[in-house]
């Protein structure tokens, strides 16, 4: 005689089974390697702390953060000097910057507070306010993108300053944190991530890593040269030439790099 009860509770526990080996499977999200030849490698001011890098009209502007001394400036890229300078108060811990039509915006560290500048004569236009620590800052044209040292990415409207929505960055569903210095490039949020000597690659769309850079070749050149050169800290996009400018904190150089082809991990 047929256990009929049995003979219906075998396709439930197959189907369990079936589950357990799918939740098991890798997530086989693909993420490329992004290969890089240096193309040239000019000096870089090796007591900027950067915290923020942007190329915008043909000039080369730079945030730095150290206590009492946070700074920003067009720099000129030939030498590294500071052309153009405005230091900001002791109170305020600079960190990133962006330059949308004829504005400069610039983040603060912990004191929750942004700051927008003419592009032209540094004037300090007005501050905005935010509800978390300031890191990185870019844009796609439409609005600002932020990031607070955790794996989210705020999104502020240019005209109010105000959060319309944000992201959570993940690799393969696992949180991806300290995200600090950023550029948006055809479409894509590049990020540093702070204490690595990573760049990574984001999904705007759903806040999946896409693609690295992993710049640790350059951080132990210019350690070799400055042995108190810091991390990795500065992406600035040159769309005319397709040139990557990055930097670190004290560091003396400051590389231009053509990205090649990218490669699955």
């Amino acid at each position: 005689m047929i256990d009929s009860t049995h003979d219906r509770s075998m396709p439930l526990f197959l189907l369990s089974i079936l589950f357990l080996v799918a939740s098991c499977k890798p997530d086989n999200r693909e993420i490329t390697n992004i290969a890089y030849t240096v193309v040239k490698a000019f000096p870089h001011d090796h007591a900027a702390f950067t915290q923020g890098l942007v190329i915008e009209y043909g000039r080369l502007f730079e945030s730095t953060g150290q206590e009492g001394a946070s700074w920003i400036a067009e720099v000129n890229l030939s030498t590294g000097v500071q052309d153009k300078k405005v230091t900001l108060d002791s109170m305020y811990f600079g960190e990133g910057i962006t330059i949308l039509g004829n504005k400069i915006y610039q983040l603060t560290w912990k004191s929750k507070t942004g700051f927008v500048y003419d592009v032209n004569t540094f004037q300090k236009l007005s501050t905005f306010s935010y509800d978390h620590e300031g890191w990185g800052i870019t844009h796609n044209g439409k609005n600002l993108i932020v990031s607070d040292g955790t794996n989210k990415i705020h999104f502020l409207d240019t005209a109010t300053l105000n959060e319309v929505s944000a992201i959570e960055v993940k690799e393969r569903e696992v949180a991806v944190d300290k995200l600090n210095e950023l550029e948006f490039i055809d479409g894509y949020l590049f990020a540093n991530r702070w204490m690595t000597n990573e760049v990574l690659k984001i999904d705007l769309s759903n806040g999946n890593v896409v693609g690295k850079l992993d710049l640790t070749e350059l951080a132990r050149e210019s350690n070799q040269t400055n042995p108190s050169a810091d991390v990795l800290n500065g992406i600035a996009y040159e769309k005319k030439s397709g040139l990557l400018l990055v930097t670190g904190k004290w560091w003396p150089f400051l590389f231009a790099l053509r990205l090649d082809k990218e490669v699955k991990e």
